[in-house]
Parts: C-alpha cells; sequence; structure tokens
C-alpha cells in the first residue's frame, strides 16, 4: 500500500519523536502538528499507516504507536530536516508547578538545531521545564517545550504566563472578570490571577522534546 506525502510526513515525525522523547506522539499533537482541524484526520492516516505495516497501534493506550518500519528514504528524509530546520535557543527555566522566579538566565544556554513539524505553531525558543503540575498534558520535569513568541491568548490553551516577578506554564481559563491558570496535575492547586498584580502572556506552548535523561 502506497503512503501519501502526509503519511510519509506523519512517519517521520512518528520516528523523531521516539527517538527525541522516548515515546511518540499523541493523536493530538500529529493533528496539531499538521495544522489537521480535529483529532480524526490523524486517526485516519494512523489507520492507513497501521493497514500499510508500518505502525501497530495499541488499543488503550493515548500514545499507543509502536513503530514496525520507518517509510521515509533516508536522503528524502534529511532534505527534509534540512528545509524544515529550526535552530532554537533553551532559555533557562519555566515552572510546571509552583512559579519560579523570572531571574533564571535570559541568555540562551544552548541551541538546539530541530525540525519544526515537531511543534504547532512555530516556536521561538525552548524553555527546560521544572516540576510536574502539567503532568497529564504529557509535560514533564526536565522537558524542553518549545514556545511561539505571542502576548495574546484563548481560554483553554497551554500558556507560559508571567505574574509579578514569577513565570509559569499552565492552562489558560479566562472567565467573566477573573483569569485562572489551571494545572494538570491533580495535586496542585489552580493559581487565581488577582486584578492588582502585574500579569502577561509571554508565549503559547507548541510542543516538547524530552532529553535523553
Amino acid at each position: 500500500m502506497d503512503l501519501t506525502d502526509t503519511q510519509q510526513a506523519i512517519l517521520a515525525m512518528i520516528a523523531e519523536r521516539i527517538e527525541y522523547d522516548g515515546m511518540p506522539p499523541s493523536q493530538t499533537e500529529i493533528a496539531r502538528a499538521f495544522q489537521f482541524k480535529g483529532v480524526r484526520a490523524a486517526q485516519y492516516h494512523l489507520e492507513a499507516l497501521e493497514q500499510a505495516g508500518a505502525i501497530e497501534r495499541i488499543p488503550g493506550r493515548a500514545r499507543g504507536i509502536r513503530l514496525l518500519r520507518k517509510q521515509v528514504q533516508p536522503v528524502q528524509h534529511a532534505l527534509r530536516l534540512e528545509q524544515n530546520a529550526l535552530r532554537l535557543p533553551v532559555l533557562g527555566q519555566v515552572a510546571a508547578g509552583a512559579p519560579i522566579g523570572a531571574d533564571a538566565p535570559v541568555e540562551a544556554e544552548d541551541y538546539l538545531v530541530l525540525d519544526w513539524a515537531l511543534f504547532s505553531p512555530k516556536p521561538d525558543y525552548l524553555l527546560k521545564v521544572k516540576g510536574d503540575s502539567m503532568r497529564d498534558e504529557g509535560i514533564f520535569n526536565g522537558d524542553l517545550i518549545g514556545v511561539h513568541r505571542t502576548s495574546e491568548a484563548r481560554s483553554g490553551q497551554i500558556v507560559v504566563a508571567r505574574i509579578e516577578e514569577e513565570i509559569t506554564v499552565k492552562l489558560l481559563r479566562i472567565g467573566k472578570g477573573h483569569i485562572r491558570l489551571l494545572p494538570r496535575n491533580p495535586d496542585f492547586a489552580p493559581i487565581e490571577v488577582l486584578p492588582d498584580q502585574d500579569f502577561a502572556i509571554e508565549g503559547l506552548y507548541c510542543g516538547l522534546i524530552r532529553p535523553n535523561r
């Protein structure tokens, strides 16, 4: 069974995420990376990959994808990486727990060259996560998250936010007359943004890589 260009690219993304993170992407991450309108399109392409014998899907697991064979030719894959490569600075830490101070290093600790197809939208920099308050979103202590620099965000998006002199990554929830920053781990309490606090959106979360550790 021949694969479409999109299915070849999804297969490459799965291989890259397993190599970088030690685990495959979720269907939501695939849909976000390829700008599908919903996860159903991602499911369709994963079904095609499974029928072609390229992957095996494990029922009942959120990231239940096992790579059986790599469909992308090495030269083609290298060209795609070169065309889509991003050189991203690693700018210190962001808290996924209690917020950490904004006086963390702002100069780049390092630079990484990554395929931008791992992210959506395209990131401007990487931040190292400290803490596990976003665990149920698949964001763990020590991960490097891509951040798209913007001062605007919608309710329901994962954001990097500044409260006074503290920086944190949380799920943004905007209600009538109030803003909350929600963890994705029941062991952590939501953060209520008070009206008199200095608050700003620093960027949108747009994907992650998991360094070997």
